[in-house]
Protein backbone atom coordinates (compact mmCIF):
# COMPACT_ATOMS: atom_id res chain seq x y z
CA UNK A 1 0.00 0.00 0.00
CA UNK A 2 1.54 3.42 -1.00
CA UNK A 3 1.87 6.37 1.84
CA UNK A 4 0.75 9.43 0.69
CA UNK A 5 1.92 12.53 2.40
CA UNK A 6 -0.31 15.87 1.81
CA UNK A 7 1.09 19.23 3.67
CA UNK A 8 -2.12 21.47 4.43
CA UNK A 9 -5.39 20.33 5.71
CA UNK A 10 -7.14 23.30 3.72
CA UNK A 11 -9.90 22.88 0.96
CA UNK A 12 -6.68 21.86 -1.85
CA UNK A 13 -5.30 18.74 0.60
CA UNK A 14 -8.73 18.08 2.03
CA UNK A 15 -10.20 17.33 -1.31
CA UNK A 16 -7.07 15.49 -2.42
CA UNK A 17 -7.00 13.54 0.86
CA UNK A 18 -10.64 12.71 0.70
CA UNK A 19 -10.60 11.52 -3.15
CA UNK A 20 -7.79 9.48 -2.48
CA UNK A 21 -8.92 7.51 0.49
CA UNK A 22 -12.13 6.59 -0.96
CA UNK A 23 -9.39 4.95 -3.65
CA UNK A 24 -8.04 3.12 -0.38
CA UNK A 25 -4.96 4.95 -0.57
CA UNK A 26 -3.34 5.18 3.07
CA UNK A 27 -3.05 9.19 3.90
CA UNK A 28 -1.36 11.65 6.65
CA UNK A 29 -2.48 15.20 6.59
CA UNK A 30 -0.41 17.19 8.37
CA UNK A 31 -0.96 21.10 9.03
CA UNK A 32 1.10 23.28 11.67
CA UNK A 33 -2.18 25.28 12.76
CA UNK A 34 -4.27 23.68 15.60
CA UNK A 35 -7.36 23.18 13.13
CA UNK A 36 -8.36 22.32 9.70
CA UNK A 37 -9.55 24.72 6.89
CA UNK A 38 -6.86 27.13 6.55
CA UNK A 39 -7.70 30.59 5.85
CA UNK A 40 -11.30 29.57 5.30
CA UNK A 41 -11.68 27.86 9.12
CA UNK A 42 -14.79 28.96 10.93
CA UNK A 43 -15.85 28.58 14.47
CA UNK A 44 -18.74 29.87 16.81
CA UNK A 45 -17.72 32.54 18.66
CA UNK A 46 -18.58 31.61 22.40
CA UNK A 47 -19.97 34.98 24.04
CA UNK A 48 -22.30 35.19 20.86
CA UNK A 49 -22.76 32.17 19.56
CA UNK A 50 -22.00 34.27 15.85
CA UNK A 51 -20.24 31.54 13.59
CA UNK A 52 -17.04 33.25 12.95
CA UNK A 53 -14.66 33.38 9.89
CA UNK A 54 -11.84 33.46 11.61
CA UNK A 55 -9.12 34.63 8.57
CA UNK A 56 -12.00 36.65 7.09
CA UNK A 57 -15.26 36.48 5.30
CA UNK A 58 -15.32 33.63 3.06
CA UNK A 59 -18.77 33.43 0.54
CA UNK A 60 -18.68 30.24 -1.86
CA UNK A 61 -19.58 31.15 -5.74
CA UNK A 62 -19.05 29.16 -9.17
CA UNK A 63 -20.20 28.60 -12.22
CA UNK A 64 -19.03 25.03 -12.40
CA UNK A 65 -21.43 22.75 -11.33
CA UNK A 66 -18.81 20.18 -10.99
CA UNK A 67 -17.60 22.26 -7.69
CA UNK A 68 -21.12 23.14 -6.57
CA UNK A 69 -22.46 20.06 -6.55
CA UNK A 70 -19.25 18.70 -5.21
CA UNK A 71 -18.96 20.79 -1.99
CA UNK A 72 -22.43 20.54 -1.22
CA UNK A 73 -22.19 17.10 0.00
CA UNK A 74 -20.78 17.67 2.86
CA UNK A 75 -22.97 20.66 4.19
CA UNK A 76 -26.39 21.78 3.11
CA UNK A 77 -25.66 25.50 1.15
CA UNK A 78 -27.99 28.00 2.11
CA UNK A 79 -28.77 30.57 -0.10
CA UNK A 80 -26.88 34.06 0.47
CA UNK A 81 -25.96 36.90 -2.03
CA UNK A 82 -23.00 39.09 -1.60
CA UNK A 83 -24.03 42.62 -0.96
CA UNK A 84 -20.83 45.11 -0.54
CA UNK A 85 -21.31 48.40 0.71
CA UNK A 86 -18.81 50.99 0.52
CA UNK A 87 -18.38 54.42 2.30
CA UNK A 88 -16.63 57.20 0.78
CA UNK A 89 -15.97 61.04 1.49
CA UNK A 90 -19.14 60.80 3.94
CA UNK A 91 -21.63 58.56 1.79
CA UNK A 92 -22.54 54.88 1.43
CA UNK A 93 -23.11 53.53 -1.82
CA UNK A 94 -23.47 49.77 -3.53
CA UNK A 95 -20.50 47.92 -5.20
CA UNK A 96 -19.26 47.11 -7.49
CA UNK A 97 -19.90 50.21 -9.60
CA UNK A 98 -23.64 49.45 -10.71
CA UNK A 99 -26.33 52.13 -12.32
CA UNK A 100 -27.32 53.13 -9.00
CA UNK A 101 -23.79 53.31 -7.50
CA UNK A 102 -23.26 55.99 -10.88
CA UNK A 103 -26.31 57.91 -10.38
CA UNK A 104 -26.30 58.26 -6.80
CA UNK A 105 -22.49 59.43 -7.05
CA UNK A 106 -23.31 61.83 -9.68
CA UNK A 107 -27.08 63.04 -8.85
CA UNK A 108 -28.39 61.54 -12.09
CA UNK A 109 -30.88 59.56 -13.55
CA UNK A 110 -29.24 57.37 -16.24
CA UNK A 111 -30.99 55.09 -17.63
CA UNK A 112 -28.02 52.01 -18.91
CA UNK A 113 -27.38 53.50 -22.32
CA UNK A 114 -27.01 56.83 -20.81
CA UNK A 115 -24.72 55.77 -18.20
CA UNK A 116 -21.95 53.61 -20.55
CA UNK A 117 -22.54 56.50 -22.58
CA UNK A 118 -21.29 59.25 -19.55
CA UNK A 119 -18.59 56.83 -18.06
CA UNK A 120 -17.12 56.61 -21.83
CA UNK A 121 -17.21 60.69 -22.34
CA UNK A 122 -15.51 61.34 -18.41
CA UNK A 123 -13.07 58.13 -19.18
CA UNK A 124 -9.39 58.84 -20.29
CA UNK A 125 -9.24 57.73 -23.79
CA UNK A 126 -6.24 58.72 -24.47
CA UNK A 127 -5.02 55.46 -22.41
CA UNK A 128 -5.37 53.73 -25.15
CA UNK A 129 -3.41 50.27 -23.79
CA UNK A 130 -3.30 50.24 -19.51
CA UNK A 131 -0.37 49.10 -18.21
CA UNK A 132 -1.48 49.55 -14.07
CA UNK A 133 -4.46 49.90 -12.37
CA UNK A 134 -4.33 53.61 -11.89
CA UNK A 135 -4.48 53.67 -16.48
CA UNK A 136 -6.95 50.72 -16.45
CA UNK A 137 -8.98 52.50 -13.57
CA UNK A 138 -9.13 56.15 -15.18
CA UNK A 139 -9.61 54.66 -18.86
CA UNK A 140 -12.84 53.28 -17.86
CA UNK A 141 -14.30 54.77 -14.69
CA UNK A 142 -12.92 58.37 -14.93
CA UNK A 143 -11.08 60.33 -12.15
CA UNK A 144 -13.99 60.84 -10.67
CA UNK A 145 -15.24 57.15 -9.50
CA UNK A 146 -11.40 56.07 -9.77
CA UNK A 147 -10.66 58.68 -6.76
CA UNK A 148 -13.69 58.11 -4.68
CA UNK A 149 -14.19 53.63 -4.69
CA UNK A 150 -10.56 52.87 -5.60
CA UNK A 151 -7.87 54.91 -4.87
CA UNK A 152 -7.75 54.76 -1.59
CA UNK A 153 -9.19 51.11 -0.32
CA UNK A 154 -6.64 49.85 -3.13
CA UNK A 155 -3.40 51.95 -1.05
CA UNK A 156 -4.52 50.47 1.51
CA UNK A 157 -5.06 47.15 0.38
CA UNK A 158 -1.63 46.69 -1.63
CA UNK A 159 0.68 49.07 0.49
CA UNK A 160 1.34 50.66 -2.93
CA UNK A 161 0.36 53.63 -4.90
CA UNK A 162 -2.05 51.87 -8.06
CA UNK A 163 0.39 53.32 -10.36
CA UNK A 164 2.34 50.33 -9.26
CA UNK A 165 0.03 47.86 -9.35
CA UNK A 166 -0.72 45.92 -12.79
CA UNK A 167 -3.75 46.86 -15.03
CA UNK A 168 -4.91 43.10 -14.47
CA UNK A 169 -5.72 43.36 -10.73
CA UNK A 170 -8.83 45.99 -11.39
CA UNK A 171 -9.69 44.06 -14.70
CA UNK A 172 -11.32 41.63 -11.99
CA UNK A 173 -13.72 44.48 -10.76
CA UNK A 174 -16.79 44.35 -12.66
CA UNK A 175 -18.53 47.79 -14.06
CA UNK A 176 -22.63 47.48 -14.83
CA UNK A 177 -24.76 49.15 -15.92
CA UNK A 178 -28.03 47.82 -14.19
CA UNK A 179 -29.00 47.96 -10.49
CA UNK A 180 -27.50 44.50 -10.06
CA UNK A 181 -25.65 44.80 -6.50
CA UNK A 182 -25.03 41.30 -6.69
CA UNK A 183 -20.78 41.35 -5.83
CA UNK A 184 -20.45 38.05 -7.70
CA UNK A 185 -21.48 36.89 -11.55
CA UNK A 186 -20.98 33.15 -10.60
CA UNK A 187 -24.52 30.61 -11.33
CA UNK A 188 -24.25 29.70 -7.58
CA UNK A 189 -23.87 30.98 -4.57
CA UNK A 190 -24.36 30.40 -1.00
CA UNK A 191 -22.56 29.73 2.94
CA UNK A 192 -22.42 26.25 4.57
CA UNK A 193 -25.10 25.77 6.99
CA UNK A 194 -22.62 24.77 9.69
CA UNK A 195 -19.59 26.26 8.47
CA UNK A 196 -16.64 25.68 6.56
CA UNK A 197 -14.24 23.83 9.05
CA UNK A 198 -17.13 21.40 9.62
CA UNK A 199 -17.13 20.60 5.82
CA UNK A 200 -13.47 19.95 5.43
CA UNK A 201 -13.62 17.53 9.19
CA UNK A 202 -16.25 15.53 6.84
CA UNK A 203 -13.68 15.70 3.78
CA UNK A 204 -11.04 14.19 6.38
CA UNK A 205 -13.07 11.89 8.12
CA UNK A 206 -12.12 8.57 6.95
CA UNK A 207 -10.20 5.22 8.40
CA UNK A 208 -7.89 5.82 5.61
CA UNK A 209 -6.87 9.61 6.78
CA UNK A 210 -4.51 10.19 9.74
CA UNK A 211 -4.90 14.00 10.86
CA UNK A 212 -1.63 15.50 12.36
CA UNK A 213 -2.55 19.07 13.63
CA UNK A 214 -0.06 21.44 15.06
CA UNK A 215 2.05 19.64 13.29
CA UNK A 216 5.40 21.36 10.79
CA UNK A 217 6.34 18.44 8.26
CA UNK A 218 9.52 18.37 7.52
CA UNK A 219 11.16 18.20 4.05
CA UNK A 220 13.99 15.69 5.28
CA UNK A 221 10.48 13.29 5.76
CA UNK A 222 9.48 13.23 1.71
CA UNK A 223 11.65 10.47 1.20
CA UNK A 224 9.40 7.99 3.46
CA UNK A 225 6.34 8.88 1.75
CA UNK A 226 5.81 7.63 -2.11
CA UNK A 227 4.17 10.74 -3.09
CA UNK A 228 3.86 14.18 -1.65
CA UNK A 229 1.22 16.97 -1.72
CA UNK A 230 2.41 20.47 -0.96
CA UNK A 231 0.13 23.23 -0.65
CA UNK A 232 2.31 25.11 2.20
CA UNK A 233 4.06 28.41 0.26
CA UNK A 234 6.36 27.10 -2.14
CA UNK A 235 9.24 29.63 -0.99
CA UNK A 236 9.14 27.36 2.78
CA UNK A 237 9.70 24.33 1.29
CA UNK A 238 12.86 25.00 0.11
CA UNK A 239 14.50 27.22 2.26
CA UNK A 240 14.07 30.67 0.60
CA UNK A 241 17.14 29.65 -0.83
CA UNK A 242 15.98 32.01 -3.86
CA UNK A 243 14.44 34.58 -1.22
CA UNK A 244 10.88 35.27 0.18
CA UNK A 245 8.46 35.71 -2.32
CA UNK A 246 6.11 38.76 -1.53
CA UNK A 247 2.53 38.12 0.49
CA UNK A 248 0.13 40.99 1.90
CA UNK A 249 -1.20 39.66 5.22
CA UNK A 250 -4.01 40.78 7.00
CA UNK A 251 -4.94 41.81 10.91
CA UNK A 252 -8.54 41.62 12.37
CA UNK A 253 -9.13 43.89 15.33
CA UNK A 254 -12.61 41.61 16.64
CA UNK A 255 -15.30 43.50 18.24
CA UNK A 256 -18.51 42.99 20.47
CA UNK A 257 -21.28 45.07 20.14
CA UNK A 258 -25.39 44.41 21.09
CA UNK A 259 -28.21 44.36 18.13
CA UNK A 260 -26.95 45.26 14.74
CA UNK A 261 -23.38 47.24 14.52
CA UNK A 262 -23.64 48.17 10.64
CA UNK A 263 -26.82 46.27 8.40
CA UNK A 264 -24.74 44.50 6.17
CA UNK A 265 -22.34 41.73 6.36
CA UNK A 266 -19.42 43.77 4.51
CA UNK A 267 -18.70 47.45 4.59
CA UNK A 268 -15.55 48.44 2.95
CA UNK A 269 -13.93 52.31 3.87
CA UNK A 270 -12.34 53.78 0.21
CA UNK A 271 -10.86 56.96 1.80
CA UNK A 272 -7.15 56.48 2.81
CA UNK A 273 -7.06 58.26 5.77
CA UNK A 274 -9.61 55.69 7.69
CA UNK A 275 -7.18 52.82 8.95
CA UNK A 276 -9.19 49.89 7.97
CA UNK A 277 -10.00 48.57 4.59
CA UNK A 278 -13.42 47.34 5.84
CA UNK A 279 -15.62 45.95 8.67
CA UNK A 280 -17.24 42.51 7.80
CA UNK A 281 -20.54 41.72 10.66
CA UNK A 282 -20.19 37.74 10.73
CA UNK A 283 -23.97 37.04 11.76
CA UNK A 284 -25.05 38.70 8.19
CA UNK A 285 -22.88 35.89 6.90
CA UNK A 286 -25.44 33.52 8.23
CA UNK A 287 -29.25 35.34 8.29
CA UNK A 288 -31.18 32.22 8.44
CA UNK A 289 -29.61 32.50 12.33
CA UNK A 290 -30.73 34.87 15.37
CA UNK A 291 -28.53 36.32 17.32
CA UNK A 292 -28.90 39.44 19.71
CA UNK A 293 -25.21 40.17 20.14
CA UNK A 294 -22.75 40.78 17.05
CA UNK A 295 -19.46 40.19 15.87
CA UNK A 296 -17.02 42.82 14.05
CA UNK A 297 -13.59 42.67 12.21
CA UNK A 298 -12.13 45.69 11.20
CA UNK A 299 -9.22 44.25 8.38
CA UNK A 300 -5.90 45.90 8.15
CA UNK A 301 -4.02 44.93 5.56
CA UNK A 302 -0.07 44.60 5.76
CA UNK A 303 2.92 43.64 3.92
CA UNK A 304 3.41 39.91 5.12
CA UNK A 305 6.58 39.03 8.03
CA UNK A 306 8.37 36.52 8.57
CA UNK A 307 5.96 34.88 11.44
CA UNK A 308 2.85 36.18 9.48
CA UNK A 309 0.32 33.84 8.23
CA UNK A 310 0.09 34.65 4.35
CA UNK A 311 -3.23 35.63 2.38
CA UNK A 312 -2.45 36.72 -0.96
CA UNK A 313 0.57 37.09 -3.28
CA UNK A 314 1.79 40.02 -4.66
CA UNK A 315 2.57 38.89 -8.23
CA UNK A 316 5.02 41.85 -9.04
CA UNK A 317 8.35 41.70 -11.17
CA UNK A 318 10.39 40.49 -8.55
CA UNK A 319 7.94 38.07 -7.35
CA UNK A 320 7.49 36.71 -10.46
CA UNK A 321 11.14 36.77 -10.96
CA UNK A 322 11.58 34.74 -7.87
CA UNK A 323 8.98 32.38 -8.38
CA UNK A 324 10.14 31.18 -11.61
CA UNK A 325 13.93 30.03 -9.88
CA UNK A 326 11.09 28.50 -7.70
CA UNK A 327 9.28 26.40 -10.06
CA UNK A 328 12.73 25.16 -11.79
CA UNK A 329 13.63 24.12 -8.55
CA UNK A 330 9.94 22.32 -7.85
CA UNK A 331 10.17 20.90 -11.31
CA UNK A 332 13.87 18.55 -10.16
CA UNK A 333 12.13 17.47 -7.19
CA UNK A 334 10.67 14.02 -7.39
CA UNK A 335 7.30 12.42 -6.08
CA UNK A 336 6.23 15.96 -4.80
CA UNK A 337 3.00 18.26 -6.71
CA UNK A 338 2.69 21.81 -5.41
CA UNK A 339 -1.01 22.63 -5.20
CA UNK A 340 -3.04 25.57 -4.20
CA UNK A 341 -3.16 29.18 -3.38
CA UNK A 342 0.15 28.90 -1.64
CA UNK A 343 1.81 26.03 -3.18
CA UNK A 344 1.34 27.69 -6.31
CA UNK A 345 1.78 31.75 -5.33
CA UNK A 346 -1.60 32.15 -7.09
CA UNK A 347 -4.26 34.18 -6.41
CA UNK A 348 -7.43 31.80 -6.12
CA UNK A 349 -10.79 31.64 -4.75
CA UNK A 350 -12.24 29.21 -2.97
CA UNK A 351 -14.19 27.20 -5.81
CA UNK A 352 -10.67 27.36 -8.39
CA UNK A 353 -8.76 25.93 -5.31
CA UNK A 354 -11.60 22.63 -5.24
CA UNK A 355 -11.91 22.69 -9.08
CA UNK A 356 -7.88 22.46 -9.10
CA UNK A 357 -7.60 19.83 -6.47
CA UNK A 358 -10.23 17.60 -7.83
CA UNK A 359 -8.12 17.21 -11.08
CA UNK A 360 -4.88 16.71 -9.47
CA UNK A 361 -6.37 13.58 -7.62
CA UNK A 362 -8.19 12.35 -10.94
CA UNK A 363 -4.51 13.12 -12.47
CA UNK A 364 -2.59 10.57 -9.59
CA UNK A 365 -5.25 8.26 -9.91
CA UNK A 366 -5.11 7.93 -13.85
CA UNK A 367 -1.39 7.53 -13.77
CA UNK A 368 -1.52 5.08 -10.79
CA UNK A 369 0.34 1.65 -11.14
CA UNK A 370 2.09 3.25 -14.46
CA UNK A 371 4.64 4.49 -15.62
CA UNK A 372 4.47 8.20 -16.03
CA UNK A 373 4.82 10.15 -12.58
CA UNK A 374 3.43 12.75 -11.24
CA UNK A 375 4.02 16.48 -12.75
CA UNK A 376 5.71 19.16 -9.80
CA UNK A 377 2.32 21.37 -10.83
CA UNK A 378 -0.55 20.22 -12.68
CA UNK A 379 -1.37 24.18 -13.59
CA UNK A 380 1.17 26.69 -14.94
CA UNK A 381 2.05 28.61 -11.66
CA UNK A 382 3.06 31.77 -13.91
CA UNK A 383 0.09 31.74 -15.91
Amino acid sequence: MKKIAIVGAGFSGAVIAHELAKADYQLEVFDSRPHVAGNCHSQRDPETGVMVHTYGPHIFHTSNEKVWNYVRQFDEFMPYTNRVKAITKGRVFSLPVNLLTINQFFGKTFNPREAEAFLASIGDQSISDPKTFEEQALRFVGKDLYEAFFKGYTTKQWGMHPSELPASILKRLPVRFNYDDNYYASNFQGMPKNGYTFIVEKMLDHPGIQLHLGTTFERESAGDYDHVFYSGPIDTWFGYSQGRLGYRTLDFKSETHDGDYQGNAVLNYCDEDVPWTRISEHKHFSPWESHEKTVIFKEYSRFCEENDIPYYPIRLVKDKSQLKEYIELAQAERNITFVGRLGTYRYLDMHITIAEALDVAEQFLARAGGSEPMPSFTVNPLG
